[in-house]
């Protein structure tokens, strides 16, 4: 990622003042998380037992203090400091770093997540991979875009000739696990590890159907504008749109017929 990230992509709509705001603030925590990559620090066990760093800290801090002072009345959504404003209709919900086992373990696979709700229905969603100068950006009704230029997914329509990832099998449910099992089985090829940028490659075309369960909102808001945007379809495992209260369950597909072939296995 350079410097700045700049949006060269065509938006005029009345979201491109808040896809711009949205691009800076990736900008900023970019800044944070690479201060800090690959350099002693110390983690901490929050009390779900998962780690947290003084980076995804800071960094959400600094996404927080931009959006309070350019949209003071918007809600703020964030993995480390909770939820203020929940009552308001704009929201906005951060993942600051998404990936945070990746990130002390100097795997360059981490980013951050940011997405702008209006009245429950996420409008934008960002993907920034700060350490592969990687950006995706969804703007509903104007399109996907990948370091400034429109992306899509892939035209697979076959369970068989597809690409599926998963972040680990570890996060899946004895009932899950068997569920995910059947849907390996039966597609192409199975790729593991990425967290946030499984789904990514799904909007480039380069990978045709993600699958995760016990994802909390900040892990995946950001991804429904960037998946819809790019052409492709994400739902929970039950076949509906992920909102501010989805249960964590996500499957997200190059096309509607992969889509709908997933969900046979993984809702029944």
């Amino acid at each position: 990622m350079s410097k700045t990230i700049v949006m060269t992509a065509p938006i005029t709509g009345e979201l491109a003042d808040l896809a711009d705001f949205t691009c800076s603030l990736a900008t900023t925590a970019a800044s944070v998380t690479r201060s800090y990559f690959r350099k002693p620090i110390d983690v901490i066990q929050k009390m779900d037992k998962s780690p947290v760093t003084i980076a995804d800290r800071e960094c959400e801090a600094r996404i927080r203090e931009m959006i309070t002072e350019r949209y003071p009345g918007h809600g703020i959504l964030g993995e480390e400091h909770g939820f203020e404003g929940a009552e308001l209709s704009d929201i906005w919900v951060i993942d600051p770093i998404d990936g945070t086992k990746s990130f002390i373990s100097g795997l360059p696979l981490y980013g951050t997540l940011l997405a702008y709700t209006r009245g429950n229905d996420v409008c934008i969603g960002a993907i920034s991979m700060p350490e592969l100068d990687e950006f995706w950006i969804g703007v509903r009704g104007e399109g996907c875009f990948f370091n400034g230029a429109p992306c899509r997914t892939s035209g697979c329509q076959s369970l068989e000739e597809a690409i599926l990832m998963t972040t680990s099998v570890e996060y899946f449910s004895p009932e899950n696990r068997d569920k995910y099992a059947a849907l390996r089985e039966k597609s192409r090829i199975r790729r593991y590890g990425g967290d946030c940028y499984i789904y990514a490659m799904v909007a480039s075309g380069w990978a045709d159907l993600a699958v995760e369960t016990g994802l909390q909102t900040y892990d995946y808001m950001a991804l429904v504008p960037v998946i819809e945007e790019a052409g492709g379809f994400i739902t929970d495992w039950s076949g509906n749109r992920p909102d501010l209260n989805s249960d964590g369950t996500i499957v997200a597909a190059a096309t509607k017929e992969l889509h709908q072939q997933a969900l046979e296995i993984l809702g029944r």
